[in-house]
């Protein structure tokens, strides 16, 4: 039977960025936790940065026969999984090291390639779902359990219809697009599992300097992943939340959809 001293946690892209900072909070908060990466060694790295009772673990989220011995070595440790973080997500393909600037215009509705558009669909929608699904039959082995999936603000298409919101030029087909898709899926998801142990989260960090976007956000890694992990750490939320940083005011904003 799971306790508070025993809920088991899975984080992909955790061996870096808000990834990271989510799973060693977890870890502080006396959760057993997988911290997935692509790189087993940049995971077993970051592991022993976060202490506590965490584990790297193999996950490239794009490719089922990792999610798949993931799900085999999470099951043969634990029985059950408490809490899934879909955090791993990409913001574009092809060439690195450009600017913001320089991938949000190669990514215009008008111009961005289809192939390039797959590729980021691929990995911040179906991988990410796929990897929730194989996934469910952990989660559902536990009295309570929750999926917090890191999306962004700018999914929001109630916020990207607005043309005084100075952000609207930043809405791209491809990465921008693709956490619209993402929350559409997930509430599709949270309304299929209303009934059942399961809840499901979706939260934006918001403009941090990750990798994601060459470190060009403007806030830091450590600001962009409080909500994150609040939403992880929280008991209380209503199934089909959609949360982001805290306003003004302290209090925390609902993202419109």
């Amino acid at each position: 039977m799971q306790t508070n001293e025993n809920k088991v946690a899975l984080v992909s892209g955790a061996n870096k960025g808000v990834g990271f900072q989510i799973a060693k909070a977890l870890a502080e908060n006396g959760y057993t936790v997988y911290a997935g990466s692509r790189d087993l060694q940049s995971g077993i790295t970051a592991v022993a940065e976060m202490g506590g009772n965490a584990k790297a673990i193999q996950l490239d989220i794009t490719n089922m026969d990792s999610v798949n011995n993931a799900v085999r070595t999470i099951e043969s440790e634990s029985g059950y999984l408490t809490l899934l973080v879909n955090n791993a997500a990409v913001s574009h393909v092809g060439k690195p090291g450009r600017t913001m600037e320089e991938i949000l215009g190669a990514q215009r509705a008008s111009i961005v390639p289809i192939d390039d558009l797959k590729g980021v669909w691929d990995t911040n929608v179906f991988a990410t779902f796929a990897v929730t699904q194989a996934f469910l039959p952990l989660l559902r082995k536990a009295p309570s359990a929750r999926i917090v999936t890191v999306s962004s603000s700018l999914g929001s298409l109630t916020i990207n219809s607005n043309p005084h919101n100075p952000y609207r030029s930043a809405f791209d087909a491809a990465y921008g697009a693709s956490k619209t898709a993402l929350n559409g899926i997930f509430i599709s998801l949270a309304i299929d599992l209303e009934n059942t142990n399961i809840k499901v989260h979706l939260v934006s960090p918001g403009f941090t300097a990750t990798a994601l976007n060459n470190f060009q956000g403007t806030d830091t890694v450590e600001e962009g992943s409080r909500e994150p992990i609040r939403v992880a750490l929280a008991k209380d939320l209503p199934n089909g939340s959609f949360t982001g940083p805290a306003n003004s005011n302290g209090s925390y904003d609902t993202v419109p959809w």
